[in-house]
């Protein structure tokens, strides 16, 4: 049967929990999508999944959204994998490394000889570590293979910093680096509002007549580190903000011109790491990473760079990848 030429972009998301529903959700209000998979082991659920989000695409232009299996993943463009054990109160997401490690084993195994050409975007926790199990097991070429990584840390940390100073998210260039978790850090040597750097803007602020509360820039990574743990204490789980920010990505990933993120892909010697895969600023877009920005940071930020990454390491390290 010959393949009917899609408008737009064809997306797998595996896992029709929470998060991933959200995900396929979001992304069939988006007119860069014109099909959409979704694979789950609980056929009912997906199966419900994909009628419900189906019939909610009534206002748009047609769109195709299926269950279906691995092979039916075929040609996608993308293919996000959000499949794993939640993170319960209280639980880090390294906690949960080797249980979801082998869930993305058996994925990469599965999917990619039917998708051998697709980005793959990792949401699954600890993404950093399913990343780099992923890119490993699965032996398509590094710029193929994407996590989530601290695209949603930086979301919420303009957020909070949106809220403290009164200014629009979007004139606020702040990025977290490192894990997506405890030891991820803000490098706010290289924050700043509009090209004002962030230390001078409360007094520019002030010249405008604006009266700022003063906090600390512990207040604000303590809040990036902590707000996700609160949502799930009293809701049970995150989705609404990690399927923006993966949507985000994803139309990123199918942009005519390259765009500037923090995303988890493989390091080769950015501020000293290698063989680990960590957020900084990286370069992705068509065809999925295409290379890195290290802008100048303090000694102490890259001190804390490497320690995030050493942390990571050590959980890899204890990992079996085979």
């Amino acid at each position: 049967m010959e393949r009917r030429i899609a408008m737009g972009s064809k997306i797998t998301v595996i896992g029709a929990g929470s998060v991933g529903a959200t995900i396929t959700y979001t992304l069939s209000q988006e007119t860069f999508v014109s099909e959409l998979v979704m694979i789950d082991i609980n056929k009912d659920k997906v199966d419900g999944e994909a009628m419900d989000i189906v019939q909610g695409t009534a206002f748009r232009d047609p769109i195709s959204i299926v269950s279906g299996t691995y092979e039916d993943a075929k040609d996608s463009d993308i293919v996000i994998i959000t499949s794993g054990l939640p993170r319960k109160p209280g639980q880090t997401r390294i906690e949960l490394a080797q249980t979801n490690v082998n869930i993305v084993k058996s994925i990469a195994r599965e999917c990619v000889p039917y998708a051998p050409n697709a980005v793959y975007v990792i949401v699954a926790n600890p993404v950093d570590v399913m990343t780099y199990a992923f890119l490993k097991v699965s032996g398509l070429p590094e710029n193929q293979v994407i996590g989530s990584g601290t695209l949603l840390d930086t979301t919420r940390l303009r957020y909070v910093l949106s809220d403290k100073l009164e200014i629009a998210q979007r004139n606020i260039h702040a990025y977290v680096f490192g894990e997506h978790g405890d030891s991820s850090y803000v490098p706010w040597s290289c924050t700043n509002i509009s090209g004002v750097p962030f230390e001078e803007y409360e007094a520019v602020a002030k010249s405008m007549g604006k009266e700022i509360k003063p906090f600390t820039h512990e207040e604000m990574e303590d809040y990036v580190h902590k707000s996700g743990g609160e949502i799930i204490k009293r809701k049970g789980a995150t989705f609404y903000g990690v399927a923006k920010a993966v949507v985000k990505l994803c139309g990123m990933l199918c942009a005519a011109s390259d765009s500037i993120t923090t995303v988890s892909s493989m390091l080769h010697g950015e501020y000293g790491v290698t063989d680990v895969c960590t957020s900084c600023l990286t370069v992705v877009g068509p065809g999925g990473v295409k290379g890195k920005l290290e802008p100048k940071l303090t000694e102490e930020e890259i001190e804390k760079f490497q320690d995030s990454a050493n942390k990571l390491k050590a959980v890899i390290a204890e990992l079996d990848l085979n």
